[in-house]
């Protein structure tokens, strides 16, 4: 016979890497990696691309609309980065070149390329 469950798990955990705070680099961060801002500046779809298959997603993803608005919420609540789902349609639409490179710079980091 099995023993019963006494324990449940924690309400608002998420992923796998849960951690509190901010994003690693700032949105206008793209010196802290220039290969990053390269390929952001002179192809955005691409870093899209590449951003969406480093964190585990299809590339296409990054050219599907709203999809790097998803992948920004899913990546901010798996790494426990503050923010709203507002915030996130917000800023990859209105600084979209920008939160892809920060997005990147992210994964990087975390992934320890960076």
């Amino acid at each position: 016979m099995s023993n019963p469950v006494t324990c449940q798990p924690a309400a608002g955990s998420y992923g796998t890497n849960v951690q509190t705070g901010e994003w690693s680099t700032g949105l206008c961060s793209c010196c802290s990696d220039l290969l990053v801002c390269a390929v952001g500046f002179f192809c955005p779809i691409a870093l899209g691309c590449y951003t969406a298959n480093k964190y585990g997603e299809n590339a296409c993803l990054a050219c599907v609309p709203g999809g790097m608005a998803a992948m920004r919420t899913h990546m901010r609540l798996t790494y426990g980065i503050q923010g709203t789902i507002c915030n996130d349609a917000l800023m990859t639409c209105c600084c979209g070149v920008f939160e892809t490179c920060r997005m990147a710079r992210e994964i990087r980091i975390r992934n320890g390329e960076a």
